[in-house]
């Protein structure tokens, strides 16, 4: 039989990912494609708490507030073109009140906070080695610039809270605003590696997944996205070197550069895995990490899904309310068989499509 791609070949790891794990998954917007397929079938997750970071700093200062809670207050804001916007966390906290951003800002914290500490598995993907840092001179207030004004959110003066600060999302600000640097492959493990310690020391029992996102940067020019991506991938593997019975690395990258190298697997913008990548992307996880038990699981799940994105011709017809009536046996035999299983919302969907 002729070979069209070249294969990857993946070990079974020795982590096993089950229903009764919890997990977060937490970098890059992979990071939010392969965790929302988990969510989708009704795993215990959390997913980018602060919204999509992309570098290692950015994910090690995610994680460790995590670790350590701090809430967000109004002078951690700044204000520009209109909204309030943190440092720390991606444009989908942004909003015109202070007061809206801060509580999506600390209701994530605290929630993500809660199950940190007791979770079973980490994923973290790095999606690029280039940092920006806010200017040591850089002031935050009344900066005039084509897109608008700057300004602390709380004092409305200038402040040297941001100065040298490595930053999650630029938000669109001006790029002299910003130094641009490479991160070397010794600061990350550095850093990583104390972030791990300080972690097992309160969580010995956890699992660490690596893995590098596959989509490119190309704003820093094709060959400084591979220059990038070689730094990540060298890091990672020292850390899974150092700690190879907590840490793996699974290899989404190579999957998505080697096996799914022609554009057919990208979405429209010629970067980012179309929908397809993720599906097969998310199949070879499965592979890698879930057991024949959790697959069997998910097998029924996927069941259930399908069931409920059914679309009938007559919503209120005796044929529908019978399948609406075996969904919610369905959802009842599984909550009872897996009572870890989380089908709440489910449940109650159904509910109100049955008394509609």
């Amino acid at each position: 039989m002729i070979d069209y791609c070249t294969y990857i070949e993946i070990p079974k790891s020795f982590i096993d990912v089950t229903y009764k794990s919890r997990l977060m998954f937490i970098g890059s917007c992979f990071a939010d494609n392969i965790g929302e397929k988990m969510r989708e079938h009704k795993f215990n997750i959390d997913v980018n708490p602060f919204g999509v970071l992309y570098n290692p700093l950015s994910v090690a200062s995610a994680c460790t507030l995590l670790l350590k809670p701090e809430l967000f207050v109004e002078s951690d804001l700044f204000f520009y073109n209109g909204m309030y916007h943190s440092f720390m966390h991606h444009g989908k906290f942004s909003d015109i009140s202070a007061g809206d951003c801060l509580f999506k800002i600390n209701e994530s914290l605290k929630s993500a906070a809660e199950n940190f500490r007791e979770m079973s598995h980490l994923v973290i993907t790095f999606g690029t080695a280039y940092v920006y840092h806010l200017k040591e001179q850089c002031t935050m207030h009344n900066e005039k610039c084509a897109m608008g004004t700057v300004i602390p959110a709380e004092e409305k003066k200038g402040s040297d809270k941001y100065n040298g600060q490595v930053v999650a999302n630029c938000h669109k600000l001006p790029a002299a605003y910003f130094d641009h640097k490479l991160l070397s492959v010794d600061e990350i493990v550095c850093k990583w590696s104390d972030l791990l310690d300080n972690i097992w020391s309160v969580n010995p029992a956890l699992k660490v997944i690596f893995t590098v996102s596959p989509i490119r940067h190309l704003k820093d020019g094709a060959h400084f996205n591979q220059i990038s991506k070689a730094t990540l991938l060298l890091s990672e593997q020292q850390l899974v070197n150092k700690y190879p019975d907590r840490t793996s690395y699974f290899p989404a990258y190579e999957l998505m550069m080697d096996e799914l190298r022609d554009y057919r697997f990208y979405a429209e913008d010629m970067l980012h895995p179309s929908k397809v990548a993720v599906e097969y992307i998310w199949e070879r996880f499965c592979d890698t990490y879930i057991d024949k038990e959790t697959k069997d699981i998910l097998k029924e799940i996927e069941s259930l899904i399908q069931a409920l994105c059914h679309r009938p011709l007559n919503p209120v017809s005796d044929a529908n309310r019978k399948f609406l009536s075996q969904t919610l046996l369905k959802i009842k035999r599984l909550q009872k068989k897996y009572p870890y299983l989380c089908l709440s919302k489910e449940e109650k969907i159904i509910e109100s499509k049955l008394q509609e």
